[in-house]
């Protein structure tokens, strides 16, 4: 049994996708089991609730030879690690009382990044509970995801801009969410690893955000430039979608850990996913884009 949690997220729907093809059976946790698609809902069995919950995730890791754990963003949190660590905790406690022998975790890229360093030090947090339970363990690795840029299809569409915090001319490592998945659904269905180590996910590319610019230009037939925000703008900017104060700032400490190449030596020694950005421009930004 494999169990997969948030299946209706960018990248659990992707991994349960994956996953159907095979013979393994699996199972979903789910707060709302009419956002899974018909097609999927009639193909896996359903533990309805948060896996923030203990009884919840004991129930659904009953069985399991191995679980996809993916902590979900909660923007208005009040502290993040602490965010990661609570909703990592009853999982732990379920991973040794069910016996399971595999965790697949979506986790993060990056060295001297411990502390200080925002949703990236949480994550890391998250990584070394489970990690204390003694469960075989891989953490998948990935940088900035390539997604982020649809948040900002309305500036690209109308302004022909796009906007973060970090140096135009610096490289950014990314990664599309349909390689952290599919990488997630290779390793879910192989029984033979064991251990705990970190498996970094990125693309083949070595862009800065001008570069981005460029690719998007191209791909998309109409000028699109990029412009870099001031931290303070930034987190700003953050307040004012709704996120906390911990969380904005989180965000703000993350791209100064980004900035500062905290990413720059898992990706060079990273064998690289096949998607590109180019690729994933024309696929998956374009329709969008151009709708």
């Amino acid at each position: 049994m494999l169990v997969i949690t948030t299946p209706t997220g960018q990248i659990g729907r992707q991994v349960v996708d994956g996953l159907l093809d095979g013979e393994e059976p699996v199972r979903v946790i789910v707060r709302d089991p009419s956002r899974l698609p018909a097609q999927v809902r009639g193909r896996v069995e359903v533990v309805q609730g948060s896996h923030r919950d203990l009884d919840v995730v004991t129930e659904a890791f009953a069985g399991a030879d191995a679980v996809f754990w993916v902590v979900p963003p909660d923007p208005r949190a009040e502290d993040v690690e602490g965010h990661y660590v609570d909703y990592t905790r009853a999982a732990c406690e379920a991973i040794a009382a069910r016996g399971v022998k595999r965790v697949v975790a979506v986790s993060t890229m990056g060295r001297g990044i411990e502390e200080n360093a925002g949703h990236l030090s949480a994550s890391l947090a998250k990584d070394r509970m489970i990690m204390d339970t003694g469960v075989h363990y891989r953490a998948l690795q990935p940088p900035a995801f390539m997604e982020n840029l649809l948040w900002q299809v309305a500036a690209i569409r109308d302004q022909g801009a796009f906007y973060w915090p970090q140096p135009g001319d610096r490289v950014v490592a990314s990664v599309a969410t349909r390689d952290i998945a599919a990488k997630a659904t290779e390793l879910l269905r192989d029984r033979s690893w064991s251990g705990q180590e970190g498996v970094p996910v990125v693309s083949p590319d070595a862009l800065s955000p001008d570069g981005m610019a460029q690719v998007l230009s191209e791909v998309l037939g109409r000028p699109v430039r990029y412009q870099q925000l001031p931290l303070d703008t930034y987190r700003a900017t953050m307040l004012e979608h709704g996120a906390s104060e911990a969380w904005a700032q989180g965000l703000v400490d993350m791209a100064v850990a980004q900035i500062k190449d905290a990413y720059d030596e898992d990706h060079r020694a990273a064998s690289p996913s096949p998607t590109t950005f180019r690729q994933w421009c024309e696929e998956v930004l374009r329709p969008v884009v151009l709708a």
